[in-house]
């Protein structure tokens, strides 16, 4: 996900510093959610900060429990001394959210209780086969790869902070991680949302997806497993030939 660099200005004397204070320390914040854990020198870069200006921003919404250290990265390379890595808490991705949930959370109560699970089961359904019309028309590679890309680009639009990161194993594969969930509110309880989404991610990838961890079940971001198909090669017409001459020897 790309981030746009900040350019640099004279910080404004009087009240306005604060509403400058608050719209970077949003922007901080929403950085966390889409590239954590990340540490603070990369937000600094992310961002066109200081290094120094990010910290203070860091050490302020640590201090309000909206974003916690989660492990530690390679050395600074002063004195061997790990960096701090930071991912958005639980209370910050209610504060990401808004405050549209609990509402959310009512509707999806009333109407559990009006037509049972089942009820709310076809809804999570319904909800992601409206999200997979909308999506696929415009997910246009070939590969399960280049598809989860664009995948990706296609939820952060709509506020996901969503990436796709390799994963260093013996079998290909890649992690859609979504940073922040908009519904995650309503997804602590209504567990057939997530379960609805990783089936909508499936049948847009074209391929089986593995829903390793969510947002609404305490993790700092979803994450869905998707395995990359090894690449077959087709045989030259001059290696076709060789292996003719090989078997009638």
């Amino acid at each position: 996900m790309t981030t746009t660099p900040v350019a640099h200005r004279p910080a404004p004397s009087g009240p306005a510093t604060g509403d400058l204070d608050g719209t970077t320390r949003r922007r901080v914040l929403e950085l966390v959610a889409a590239e954590g854990p990340v540490s603070a020198a990369e937000l600094a870069q992310a961002l066109g900060l200081t290094s120094a200006a990010v910290r203070r921003h860091l050490g302020v919404l640590e201090e309000d429990g909206t974003i916690v250290v989660r492990e530690a990265g390679p050395s600074t390379g002063r004195r061997g001394r790990p960096a701090r890595r930071y991912v958005v808490s639980t209370r910050g991705q209610s504060d990401l959210a808004g405050g549209y949930s609990e509402l959310a959370a009512q509707v999806m109560r009333h109407l559990r209780e009006v037509g049972g699970h089942d009820a709310v089961a076809r809804f999570a359904a319904e909800r992601y086969d409206a999200v997979v019309r909308r999506f696929a028309p415009r997910l246009t590679a070939t590969d399960p790869q280049g598809r989860a890309a664009q995948l990706a680009d296609l939820l952060a639009a709509e506020g996901y902070a969503a990436s796709v990161r390799p994963v260093g194993t013996l079998v290909p594969t890649i992690q859609l991680c979504q940073g922040h969930c908009p519904v995650q509110g309503v997804a602590e309880e209504f567990g057939e949302l997530c379960e609805a989404e990783a089936k909508a991610f499936s049948e847009l990838l074209g391929t089986h997806v593995q829903r390793l961890a969510t947002i609404a079940g305490g993790a700092h971001a979803c994450v869905t497993n998707i395995p990359i198909p090894p690449t077959v090669s087709t045989p030259t017409p001059a290696s076709r030939v060789s292996g003719q001459q090989e078997g009638s020897r």
